[in-house]
Order: C-alpha cells, then structure tokens, then sequence
C-alpha cells in the first residue's frame, strides 16, 4: 500500500482509516505498463498533498504484475472472478479512502491529473466522469468505430434511456464517494461495469459530473482486453435490460394500438388498400399484435415492480400510487369481464353457426365474430394471472400508505 501524507508529522494514533482517497487499478497482464501509472500516481499524490492510497485489483495475471507492484510498494487486491468490473469490484471494496478514483493500468489515461476529478468530489459530487471527447483524443489512442459509432451512441441511448447527464459513457477515469458507490450494489462482472455505475446513478439522481480528460496510446505491445463488438453488445444489452420501457413497454404500446385500430377498422369488413384488400386474415394479424403487444406491457411492469423490489431501480412514486388503485381484486375484476366479454362472442358466433342448421360456414363473417372472442378471452386469462403474480411480488398490499416504512 502506499500512503503519501501531507507535509507535517505523521502521528502514530492517526486511525488508518482515514484517507481522502483511494486510487484503484483494475489489471490483467499489465506488466509493461503497470509500473509508470503506480508511479503518476504516486507524484499526484505527493504533488496533492494528500492521504491516500494505491490499490492494483489483479484479475489473475501471468506476467508478473503482481511483483512490479509489490515492489513499488502498493496493495495488490486478488481477484478470482474474472471480468474488467469484478476486478474493480473486488479493488474497490478493499478501498479505505472516502473518495475512490478508478483507472486503467494500461497508461492511457494520466494519473497525474487526477486533480480536477478530486475537486468536484470535494465540492459534493457523488460520481465524477472523465470526458475524452472534451479533453482530447490523440493519434491513435482510440479506434475510428470506438471514437465516432460506438461511444457516441452508447452514450446518446443512455442519455434518451436514463437521461444520463455525461457526454462520455464509457470513459474509463472516473472518481466516486465510496459510500454513493456502496448505495449503487453494482454487479456487472465485464465491462459493462462502466454502463451499470452511470446509469444507477443517474436513476437514484445522484450529483454527477463530468472533466476534460486526455485519452493517450496505452503504452502495451499487446493488443487491449477490449473487443469491439462482444463487449458493444455488453453494454446496449445492459441498456435494454434495464430499461424494461425501452425493451417492453413502448413496443408493447405499439403494438397494441396498431393492432386495436387496424381490428376495430376491420370488423366493419374488407377495405381496399391501393391494389391490397385487407380481410379476415390481417384481422387475425391484428389480433396477435394485440395479444404480443398486451404481453410486452405485462412484462414491462413485472421487470419495473422487480427491479424496485429488489433494489435495482429506485422507488418510483407513480407505480405506487398506481397500485393504489390497481391491485389483485381489480386485475381480477377486469381478467373476469374480458373473459366474459369473450364467451358472448363466441355464444354469438355458435349462434350464428346454428342458424344454418351448424352447416357450412361463410369465414368472411364468422370470422369477425371468432377473433374478437378469442383475444379477449386471451386477454382475460392474461389479466387475470398477471394480477395474482403481482399480488407475488408483493404491490398488492393492503396495508395504508401513512403506515408503511419510508
């Protein structure tokens, strides 16, 4: 470990506790490069004044980076679990500082200039990000598709998913409050770790902000850990997942209504578009979309209730007041009328059938009669099970609002 203090007498009772800062290197394999960020490190630290401390979170290197650390005198933190993000996962709770400023080990970013980052700590920020794009780029530090596709728009769905307020999603220079991070239960074990910190803290609207940060050639002679398209995928895989109204329900609501309004057109018979005559057979379409489309709404809410329960989204002040009103009694309510909305379409549709003494069938008509019937009925036993896994997750509850804990 290593712990430059400020310029007076180091007291032996001072409690090893307490640090302003720790500064963590998440490393895999990064022998050649390992030693120059320990020591930019270093000379910030000395040059700062501060109390702090360098951690290395090895991942399970083979080239000896373990021993370059050690040697220059830094805490070296093993990590089993491989992955980017439980590698600073496992560096980042050994950490004893108050703040926590995470880099890379591969000497692209500069460890001496860690100060701005520091500063917006000290005035209140919970997360500070660093911005390439603001601080500079260099010759060939960054590929093409990473500097003008990749990151541009990761950055732009995360800013229209969550409103994040950075312009540089994935950098990887960033500081933190160690107790805001601890508040974030971040879980990713690759490198959409960078993705989860961003967009937690934007959803519990935590003080974000972002510094100009210069982004240089690492210093490696082998190629990066990163891969452009698995680890791209991480990320937007991540975004989706955790943002069930861009996954489920805007597209659920689509949907829906197309095929709500296409059917309730096509009930009233055939219509002519350009050569095209629209009949029963794109009314069953129409059916399915309404069906699909209900489903991904359900979904939508499940993931939402899910994820508040389980902590992975913050209290939303709407649902619960939603589940004020919608609860397993009107879920079942409302499954109960569609079904019976349905068995009068089918009765009407036997009826129809009975009328030709149960013989042939024109489908033009019955048709219009049977799909109908049997969305709704769909719909009702949909309803009615989706109020009772609700109920599961525990938003059917009774008890008043003015008694139950904050």
């Amino acid at each position: 470990m290593s712990v430059a203090q400020r310029p007076r007498p180091r007291t032996e009772s001072a409690p090893p506790a307490a640090l302003e800062l720790s500064i963590v290197m998440p490393c895999l394999n990064e022998a050649e490069t390992l030693g120059t960020c320990i020591r930019k490190a270093r000379q910030a630290i000395e040059n700062l004044g501060l109390e702090a401390e360098i951690i290395v979170a090895d991942n399970g290197s083979t080239d000896g980076s373990q021993a370059a650390a050690e040697a220059l005198g830094v805490r070296v933190v093993a990590v089993r679990r491989k992955g980017y993000g439980s590698a600073l996962i496992g560096g980042i709770a050994a950490a004893r500082g108050r703040f926590v400023i995470m880099g890379d080990a591969d000497d692209s970013y500069d460890f001496t200039a860690i100060g701005p980052l520091l500063e917006r700590l000290r005035d209140g920020c919970d997360l500070v990000m660093g911005n390439r794009f603001a601080g500079g780029i260099q010759q060939g530090a960054m590929v093409w598709s990473h500097r003008w596709v990749g990151n541009p728009a990761l950055t732009f769905i995360s800013r229209v998913f969550f409103h994040t307020p950075v312009g540089d999603m994935h950098c990887g220079l960033r500081g933190f409050r160690k107790d805001a991070y601890d508040r974030l239960r971040l879980r990713a074990t690759g490198m959409e770790f960078a993705s989860e910190m961003v967009i937690k803290a934007s959803l519990q609207r935590m003080k974000i902000a972002e510094v100009p940060v210069t982004l240089s050639p690492d210093g490696r002679s082998r190629p990066p850990h990163l891969r452009t398209w698995r680890d791209g995928w991480r990320h937007l895989r991540f975004m989706l997942l955790f943002s069930p109204r861009w996954l489920f329900l805007y597209p659920g609501i689509a949907l829906f209504a197309a095929g709500l309004i296409g059917g309730a057109i096509l009930e009233t018979g055939p219509k002519q578009v350009g050569a095209a005559q629209l009949d029963i057979h794109t009314l069953l379409l129409a059916g399915f979309a309404c069906l699909i489309g209900y489903q991904l709404i359900v979904f939508a809410v499940f993931t939402k209730v899910f994820a508040m329960e389980q902590g992975f989204h913050p209290p939303n002040h709407r649902y619960r007041v939603m589940f004020r009103y919608v609860n397993l009694e009107t879920g079942l309510l409302l499954g109960a009328l569609m079904l019976l909305a349905g068995l009068a379409g089918l009765v009407v549709a036997v009826l129809s059938w009975r009328a030709v003494d149960f013989g042939s069938l024109d489908p033009r008509l019955t048709m219009r009669e049977v799909i109908p019937a049997s969305v709704l009925l769909t719909l009702g036993v949909q309803t009615v099970f989706a109020s009772f896994f609700l109920s599961i997750l525990g938003l059917d509850d009774s008890e008043p609002e003015d008694q139950k804990p904050d």
